[in-house]
Order: structure tokens, then sequence, then C-alpha cells
């Protein structure tokens, strides 16, 4: 995927101020919060982010758990360039990072104007998502296979 967004970032027809943006982030800044609106990717330049989840132990007690870590390269807020709904966690900054903040809009439009450069960033996109998915299926079997053998509930099976 790193390869693609550079290469995007450098095209003379996706220019920046106009397609993208680059700011830089204190460690500790939140990128953006869960359930935050917006149709931007981002691209890490330098740095690491975190992902962090929100749980609910009960009524009154709430955490936001790090889901995991992204570092140089990686990107982040692409699903809603797919379904359009709000954030659907929590990014902040571990460390100093410097983002290009791509216009999730004018990436489509490009991609539709340059239908080939387009198919190799949504292939990009969609691995980026799959390999995430593959992740997400791992650990929630792992705390489901944890939680039954928390709860005895395995000696049953």
């Amino acid at each position: 995927m790193n390869e693609q967004i550079k290469e995007l970032l450098q095209l003379p027809d996706f220019r920046q101020g106009e397609h993208w943006r680059r700011c830089d982030f204190p460690a500790g800044a939140e990128v953006f919060r869960l359930g935050d609106g917006g149709m931007e990717l981002f691209f890490i330049e330098h740095g690491t982010v975190r992902v962090l989840g929100r749980v609910c132990l009960d009524e009154e007690r709430q955490v936001s758990p790090g889901v995991t870590d992204l570092t140089e390269g990686e990107v982040f807020g692409e699903i809603q360039l797919f379904d359009g709904e709000p954030r659907s966690a929590t990014v902040v900054c571990v460390t100093a990072c410097r983002l290009a903040i791509i216009d999730g809009e004018e990436l489509v439009a490009y991609m539709e104007r340059n239908p080939e450069r387009g198919f190799d960033l949504l292939r990009a996109l969609v691995t980026t998502l799959v390999k995430r998915l593959r992740k997400s299926n791992q650990k929630i079997f792992t705390l489901l296979a944890w939680g039954l053998k928390a709860h005895h509930i395995d000696e049953h099976l």
C-alpha cells in the first residue's frame, strides 16, 4: 500500500493543498475520535499511531484498549471511503507523527478519472482491509477461547 500512496502523492495531477495536505501531530494528539465524521484517508509518513476501541464493562465503566499500532507507510481511515459511516475507532499518536491527509472524495474522483492507477490503489486498499480482517478474526477467536476457558464452558463442549 505504501508504494501506491507514495507514488500518488508525487503525481503532478494529485496536488498537495488541493487533493491532500501534510500535517504534523505531537505525541498524544488525537487524529480523530470514534463517531467522528470525515472522508479522509491518512498515510503515515513518520511516527506511530494507536487505534483505540471502546469497551463497555458495565453501565458505569468504559475502557479504550489499544487494538493495534500502525507505523510509517501504513494507512488508516480507509473504511469511510467504502461506507461513509462515522469513524469506528479513535486514533491517537503514540509518537510525534507526520501524516499525509488525503481527501477521500478527491481520491475517489481521481481513481475514476485514472482507472488503471485507480484499480491498483483499490486493490491495495482491499488487501489492507483483508489483512486487518484476518488479524481481527484471530483476535476474536483468541478472546472467545479465553472466555470459554475462563468460565469453564470448554469443559462441556
